[in-house]
């Protein structure tokens, strides 16, 4: 089993501790992008990966990949060119502050690659899977002909393609993504989170589903299923206390029947991942022929054991996650 995702990987700088930004007077550095989240997961769980994207000829852009290949994450089919890696700025809310982003990647190599710059029948030689989410095609109009181009060649192949809509009111408007991602998404086998694009106002502002209104959700998830024929579908759905402790939950459509996980409350040391985690975990679990409760409730505690992890990336291995999900916590000697 093989899994390919496309996307970009960006330099993380923070603060230590829960300092705010104007108090540092000096950052930790981490790599980290959805796409290449979702490959280190899979990575961990045991899944063949190939990260692909487009960086520069400079030391930064190397250490990202080394961290990649840290985690046994393919890097072939990187194209080497521009100026830049993306950055972006993470500071960690406590309690009742809020947890703060500031993006700079502007003009980065990802968002200047070219459409020739990726072969597509060589890089999906072997794939089973092909993963990408909303935020790559926001990052240039280049990006959004390599996504529709990788992904009508996955289908092609006959490829199982997903895709996380991760909307991102900072990287472009609810107008532009709505036209972009439904150009894209009669490719998709797979969509994680459409509300979180489809279910938006046209302020920016996300619809919240409440995760026991299972009805709504049916809803309007039929109406999603019917506009894009998506095969399958997932829900994260998210209800934060503070920024330190949620309860999370998900929905999985597996394209007859619905799935629910439990409520599981969790403590928050790193919460930037937790959806990609999700991601990685919903297909692990379909790589693995999982029933469908077996499904949302494996994906489900991917995302919920992110959230005690640092970083960006979820570094549990498989059993590591199924001994969260079925509930063993314990010194392991």
């Amino acid at each position: 089993m093989k899994v390919i995702t496309f996307g970009e990987i960006m330099a993380r700088f923070s603060p230590e501790g829960y300092k705010k930004f104007v108090q540092a007077d000096r950052f930790e550095i981490n790599y980290g992008g959805a796409e290449a989240n979702v490959a280190v997961a899979l990575s961990s769980f045991g899944i063949e990966t190939e990260f692909v994207t487009k960086l520069p000829d400079n030391e930064i852009a190397k250490a990202a990949v080394n961290k990649l290949r840290s985690f046994d994450v393919g890097t072939k089919h990187i194209a080497a060119g521009g100026k830049r890696i993306g950055t972006y700025f993470f500071e960690k809310g406590f309690d009742a502050r809020q947890s703060k982003v500031i993006y700079d990647r502007e003009n980065s190599a990802i968002s200047q690659a070219e459409i020739n710059e990726f072969d597509w029948d060589k890089i999906f030689e072997g794939a089973d899977w092909f993963h990408f989410t909303g935020i790559t095609p926001s990052l240039s109009g280049n990006c959004t002909e390599i996504c529709l181009k990788a992904v009508k060649k996955a289908k092609e192949k006959g490829i199982i393609v997903s895709c996380d809509i991760n909307y991102r009111k900072k990287l472009w408007s609810i107008g532009k993504a709505n036209e972009v991602l439904t150009e894209l998404m009669p490719y998709v086998d797979i969509c994680i989170n459409p509300l979180g694009m489809f279910g938006a106002t046209a302020d920016g502002k996300i619809s919240v589903i409440d995760s026991k209104s299972t009805e709504k959700l049916k809803e309007i998830n039929s109406d999603l299923i019917k506009k894009f024929r998506f095969k399958k579908t997932a829900y994260l759905l998210r209800d934060d206390i503070n920024s330190n402790l949620s309860k999370l939950s998900a929905a999985y459509y597996d394209g007859t029947d619905y799935y629910f996980s439990k409520e599981q409350t969790v403590n928050i040391i790193d919460r930037v991942g937790g959806g990609d985690a999700f991601s990685a975990g919903l297909i692990y679990s379909l790589l693995n022929n999982y029933d469908g409760q077996k499904t949302v409730d494996y994906a489900t505690s991917s995302s919920c054991l992110k959230h005690s992890v640092e970083g960006d990336f979820l570094t549990a291995t498989a059993d590591e996650v199924n001994s969260y999900l079925n509930g063993t916590v314990k010194i392991e000697r």
